[in-house]
């Protein structure tokens, strides 16, 4: 793995992690706001309003109920005899048309008849389960109760039925009477309250056993020990009767939030539900579109370090193997480009040659017309040499006013080309920007053919031995040296 694969991945790593943190963190903080609202103002303030409303709906039918207890003319029927049944029939049809309750009734303590609006039902009795309502709420004596009863009148519907005693003058009981709400009706109370807040309301009476829900299957046959979640907060939520209480539990996956509180005018209990997890859907989404936009801008941001990584690698790898004055590759490029070609010429067996030249009394030119016309030499020199070589061939500045071609040629063709650049440098007026308009400017070249399992160093000393004998031939000549003459003894490279 390079240096460059491990940079960007770790920027990755950095990265990622830190926005995966920060959405995270961000998600978990604003998670525990939404909760900490919920809990602390939203439940509370919807299960309130609820409960003003609830008491305002069903208070009502107790208060009506109540007018009818007290009712002098139901009072004096009864210790009449029940004489002219169509006079209490009218009475109760009267308070069922005005009010608009689902029932109106009135039971005998003597008689044991069933009073309803619509006429006399029955006569109660206690071997019928329908019937047990009544001596159940004999039995407590209290004024009122609400009971959740089959309604034989209704075709077996189940209403909420507000039962308060008929008492005579002297306090004794003369029988029952009161009023009904259609459970629908009830039932479609919460489901408004429900579409309003948003949340999941129900009642249940002391023991846990559900008297109103949206699901009438559950009504006065499921107790909230046997669902899911609630079952463990049973107990719990039902002992809480001074104030509102606040819990939590899981159903389906799905994290709730349950509030409740006591109602003492009819013994139940009212809870509130919020699915926390439907309510954090919202944040949920957000979490998905901030990851979706830091994986846009993270891969914008490695785009731009590849991009940036890339073009300062590669000026780096220039300023590495380039002469900065001539544009000619440098010795450290030149080394590693022969061990390229000495690996060619060994597999494929493919030849090089190298051409070693430096221009003839560089010294004087600089003395003579400035180190800034040496300099514009050199690079006019490197010029005209990349003119003479193919495109796999380098132009290696060796050192001073000393350069190497570096071609994939044998030696003939090596020579020609060193013979071509030497030719046409000479008839270049290189000096004639610098008053050096007379001045011819030549070049000494030797080459040398690479042969097999030889070192660069034994390589440039053949070389240099041909450039030598270039220069002691009177300079502005080119030598090749081939491996079977003897060669001169070379100057130090």
């Amino acid at each position: 793995m390079t240096l460059k694969t491990k940079l960007i991945l770790s920027v990755s790593i950095i990265l990622i992690v830190g926005f995966v943190l920060t959405n995270i963190n961000n998600y978990l903080a604003s998670s525990r706001t939404v909760r900490k609202g919920i809990v602390d103002h939203a439940l509370p303030l919807t299960r309130d309003n609820i409960y003003s409303e609830i008491q305002s709906d069903l208070m009502r039918p107790i208060f009506i109920s109540s007018l009818m207890a007290n009712d002098t003319f139901l009072k004096d029927w009864a210790l009449g005899g029940e004489r002219e049944e169509d006079k209490i029939l009218r009475y109760l049809q009267e308070i069922e048309e005005k009010y608009g309750f689902s029932s109106t009734f009135f039971v005998s303590e003597r008689t044991g008849r069933y009073y309803h609006f619509n006429g006399i039902q029955k006569k109660i009795s206690p071997e019928d389960a329908h019937d047990i309502w009544y001596y159940d709420f004999k039995a407590l004596n209290k004024p009122y109760d609400l009971v959740v009863d089959t309604n034989e009148a209704a075709e077996n519907s189940l209403p909420i039925f507000i039962n308060h005693r008929l008492n005579d003058y002297e306090g004794q009981l003369l029988g029952v009477t009161g009023v009904g709400l259609n459970m629908e009706m009830v039932a479609n109370l919460l489901k408004s309250y429900r579409q309003r807040y948003g949340r999941d309301i129900y009642l249940v009476d002391q023991h846990g056993l559900i008297k109103v829900h949206k699901d009438q299957s559950l009504v006065d046959r499921v107790n909230i020990s046997a669902l899911e979640g609630l079952g463990e907060l049973g107990e719990r939520v039902l002992n809480v009767k001074s104030d509102s209480g606040s819990f939590d539990f899981w159903r389906d996956g799905r994290h709730i939030l349950l509030t409740s509180r006591y109602l003492p005018e009819f013994e139940w209990f009212l809870f509130v539900e919020q699915d926390e997890t439907q309510a954090l859907a919202g944040l949920r989404r957000n979490l998905y579109k901030n990851f979706a936009i830091d994986g846009l801008i993270i891969c914008a941001i490695l785009a731009i370090t590849v991009y940036i990584l890339n073009r300062f690698q590669g000026q780096l790898e220039e300023m590495a193997t380039i002469d900065k004055l001539t544009g000619a590759c440098n010795r450290r490029e030149f080394d590693r480009r022969f061990e390229m070609a000495c690996y060619l010429s060994k597999r494929q067996g493919a030849p090089f040659s190298v051409i070693l030249f430096d221009i003839d009394d560089f010294k004087a030119v600089n003395d003579q017309f400035g180190h800034m016309a040496g300099d514009h030499v050199l690079k006019e020199i490197v010029n005209l040499a990349g003119g003479h070589i193919r495109q796999n061939d380098r132009v290696v500045r060796w050192g001073g006013d000393e350069f190497v071609l570096l071609l994939h040629n044998e030696l003939g063709q090596a020579r020609q080309v060193a013979e071509r650049l030497r030719t046409e440098v000479r008839s270049q007026q290189l000096l004639a920007g610098f008053g050096g308009d007379s001045a011819a400017v030549t070049i000494s070249c030797g080459v040398a053919t690479y042969e097999e399992g030889e070192t660069l160093d034994h390589l440039m000393m053949r070389v240099d031995s041909a450039l030598y004998e270039s220069k002691r031939r009177g300079k502005d000549q080119t030598v090749a040296l081939p491996a079977s003459i003897k060669q001169p003894t070379p100057k130090p490279v």
